[in-house]
């Protein structure tokens, strides 16, 4: 079943948060992972969630997003996203309906 990263994204610093978007796609390839959403901005249409820039990412199994964001490839530039932007993130399994 599918493993999703859900992230929240509220960049204070462009410039660097660039850096990131820039190697980030390369990485989560490698891991198996693709974009659903990639950075838009919400219509909020009921409710009060702090949603700022959402980014969804898709993954073969959570075991396969947890290995992604836990990865010696990703710790580099993962630090570039923590110094660029304040983040929310979850790691959800996907529905099989």
């Amino acid at each position: 079943m599918a493993g999703y990263i859900v992230v929240n994204l509220d960049v204070h610093d462009p410039v660097l948060f660039d850096k990131y978007r820039e190697q980030v796609p390369a990485i989560i390839a490698a891991h198996g992972g693709r974009y659903i959403i990639r950075g838009a901005k919400p219509d909020h249409v009921e409710g009060k969630l702090p949603l700022k820039r959402l980014v969804v990412l898709e993954f073969p199994s959570v075991a396969a997003a947890r290995a992604f964001y836990d990865s010696p490839e990703y710790a580099p530039v993962k630090k570039l996203r923590l110094d660029s932007a304040r983040s929310d993130i979850a790691i959800v399994e996907g529905y099989a309906g």
